[in-house]
């Protein structure tokens, strides 16, 4: 097969650094995989932190979002929620279509539509700065926690501002925080010159 005719990797950092000299298609594949694995365990393990704790999910969906490129982020963000949607037990409390639909699943949509926007944002160069990788990281977090408290509203019957004092308050310092490691992390992977 002509790997030319199958770019799945699409202005992937993260293939056009560290996988330059092998099979793009097999790079891409062992990216998509290796996403949904670390998604999956990200969403099992809670970190302390106050006044909540947090996993590091949000954390990986920012980072694929900038790295993967426009085809692979939401190719393995998509195929995470795939799994969980069959009824694999990828989420943090298992799986299902019913999880998807239930007060916390619009943050996972959410998720999907953060790395489609941020695969965007980095393919036009806003991973190439601190101050548009800042702007970057921050539309996608808010991106993720907006489509999941209007779900968490609406299927808990609240108002927006009852859901952003369960939904989101709470995880502010801890999104703060993912978001500072991104802005080291991005440039170091990335191995462009940020100014």
């Amino acid at each position: 097969m002509d790997e030319s005719m199958i770019n799945f990797s699409n202005n992937s950092i993260l293939v056009e650094n560290y996988f330059n000299n092998q099979s793009k298609l097999l790079s891409s594949i062992i990216l998509i995989v290796t996403g949904t694995v670390l998604l999956t365990l990200s969403a099992k393990i809670a970190v302390p932190f106050y006044p909540v704790p947090m996993t590091l999910q949000t954390l990986l969906v920012l980072f694929i979002g900038l790295t993967y490129g426009r085809i692979l982020a939401p190719l393995t963000v998509a195929l995470y929620l795939f799994q969980g949607a069959i009824g694999l037990p990828v989420f943090a409390n298992g799986g299902g279509v019913v999880y998807l639909l239930g007060p916390t699943g619009g943050y996972l949509i959410g998720f999907l539509v953060a790395v489609i926007i941020l695969s965007h944002l980095s393919n036009i160069g806003w991973n190439r700065n601190y101050a548009l990788t800042l702007v970057s990281l921050m539309v996608g977090t808010i991106t993720i926690f907006s489509c999941g408290l209007l779900q968490l509203s609406i299927v808990l019957n609240k108002t927006i501002a009852d859901s952003m004092l369960l939904g989101l308050t709470p995880f502010i310092y801890g999104e703060t925080f993912k978001i500072l490691i991104l802005l080291v992390l991005i440039p170091l992977v990335s191995k462009k010159n940020v100014s």
